[in-house]
């Protein structure tokens, strides 16, 4: 089996504060990965380490055997990895389709990308990503006449048309009703597994953990506090996880 990652021994300081400590693990390519924990955990920093966006302080994190310190933000990195959160990164002004459109930003050059966000290039790339995501005749309305949810789905299109090996969803459907939350899960459970695309969210819901993943992490102030399967979860893991007060 082909990893997809592989970190070790990494930590993650801002001045004086060490928000992640000494992870090691590793994820297979092709896996669903969730991972829990309290607010203020590490999981966004620990996502944005996987994806590169930001370098360890100390340890390495191997992306498909590179180094991300070795990385540049771009075409290279653009290839492997999409990010998804639950402030979807998206531009308000704009159209649906330049938003959905600018998830080829990274491996386009510039004449390229104003060529395209200018006129109607690349229309039927845009139109086969909004259909998969039922937003079809949103394709035309500026961004900031849909809502949470269909912004969200706005999201998704962006990373179809991306097209990367790997997904880092940071708490992707925090904001959404229950009802809402499950739609954006199987959409990017329906992007990744029949391509065999590795993904791995930050969430809350032990609900959509158990229906949508295979593996859950739990982190506790920045430390790794369990790494199973997702059957093998029980109750007790999870009052660990997210007490206050440590347990013997």
């Amino acid at each position: 089996m082909t990893l997809a990652y592989r970190m070790s021994n990494v930590s993650f300081e801002l001045g004086d504060t060490k928000i992640i400590q000494n992870v090691s693990l590793s994820v297979d390519s092709g896996e669903r990965v969730a991972i829990l924990g309290a607010s203020g955990a590490g999981k966004t920093t620990l996502l944005r380490l996987l994806a590169a966006q930001i370098k360890p302080s100390t340890g390495d994190v191997w992306l498909h055997n590179e180094n991300t310190r070795n990385l540049n933000s771009g075409a290279e990195l653009s290839e492997y990895v999409g990010v998804i959160n639950q402030q979807y990164d998206l531009i308000q002004e704009l159209s649906v389709r330049n938003n959905v459109l600018a998830g080829n930003l990274g491996r386009w050059n510039i004449w390229r990308s104003i060529l395209t966000l200018l006129s109607s290039i690349d229309s039927n790339i845009s139109a086969s990503a909004l259909e998969r995501v039922g937003l079809s005749d949103k394709t035309h309305q500026r961004l900031s006449r849909l809502s949470g949810g269909e912004q969200q789905r706005v999201a998704v299109a962006r990373l179809i048309v991306q097209d990367p090996l790997i997904i880092i969803a940071d708490e992707p459907v925090a904001s959404l009703d229950p009802t809402r939350a499950f739609e954006i899960m199987s959409l990017l459970e329906n992007i990744t597994s029949p391509s065999n695309k590795t993904l791995i969210a930050a969430l809350h819901s032990y609900d959509l953990t158990t229906q949508f993943f295979e593996r859950v992490i739990g982190l506790k102030s920045g430390k790794v506090s369990f790494d199973m399967r997702v059957d093998h979860l029980t109750k007790v893991d999870l009052e660990k996880l997210y007490s206050v007060h440590p347990t013997d």
